[in-house]
């Protein structure tokens, strides 16, 4: 398959994340092509970031020499998704976080998302409720300091913190616990061998999940996250 990975966010070394993070879920034969958005803020955290980076995301499609097979949106506000759908109706979209909602919805039971940043968190926490799996997210557990620096290296300077996070809402009784944010793509499969419950990479869970909504059209399947 010929998937298209769009990072809503103009931040090339997220977007490297990301396309680190998809191709550790390509089959052989599979080809990814993983582009920041043509325009737009960094890091989406306002409404209005969303907005224009959803503009972004249209124009990074429309410059391709070549439509992809299927598209995936690696934002966790599903940055663009409607206006994508709405333009090329058949072509499959998945956007991260409806991928990442899936599989939570899909292994059943309580589940906690963990963060970089406190100001990303509300927007976390309103795209689970808008996936209808509100009633079962624990808590959003947000590294408590605001973000500073490159969003790309949160990742790695706050790995030993995130991890203790992840420990915390293991502590609470989560089920699994979602990555929340594409600044952490990748970021579960090195943090999974080290917790005792699945570990769930939006990237990762769009890439399985299209591919299955393609050869199997009546529904969409997964895998059940980065398992340890």
């Amino acid at each position: 398959m010929r998937f298209l990975v769009i990072n809503p966010n103009t931040s090339q070394g997220i977007t490297n994340r990301i396309s680190q993070a998809a191709q550790s879920a390509a089959q052989p034969g599979d080809r990814v092509t993983t582009l920041s958005a043509a325009f737009g803020p960094e890091l989406i955290v306002t409404h209005e970031d969303g907005e224009e980076a959803a503009r972004g995301v249209v124009e990074t499609i429309r410059s391709q020499p070549a439509l992809p097979d299927a598209i995936v949106l690696a934002s966790f506000g599903d940055t663009g998704a409607e206006a994508v759908r709405s333009l090329w109706p058949n072509i499959p979209v998945i956007g991260i976080a409806e991928a990442a909602f899936e599989t939570v919805r899909q292994n059943g039971g309580p589940f906690a998302i963990v963060t970089f940043a406190p100001e990303v968190a509300p927007p976390l926490r309103d795209k689970a409720l808008e996936h209808g799996v509100g009633d079962q997210l624990i808590r959003v557990a947000a590294h408590p300091a605001a973000l500073q620096g490159d969003p790309a290296d949160v990742a790695d300077a706050l790995f030993a913190e995130l991890l203790n996070l992840c420990h915390d809402c293991e502590r609470d009784g989560v089920k699994a616990i979602v990555m929340g944010g594409g600044p952490l793509a990748g970021l579960a499969a090195r943090i999974a061998p080290l917790c005792s419950v699945p570990i769930i990479d939006g990237t990762v869970e769009a890439i399985r999940q299209i591919r299955a909504q393609v050869t199997t059209p009546a529904s969409l399947s997964n895998t059940g996250g980065v398992r340890t």
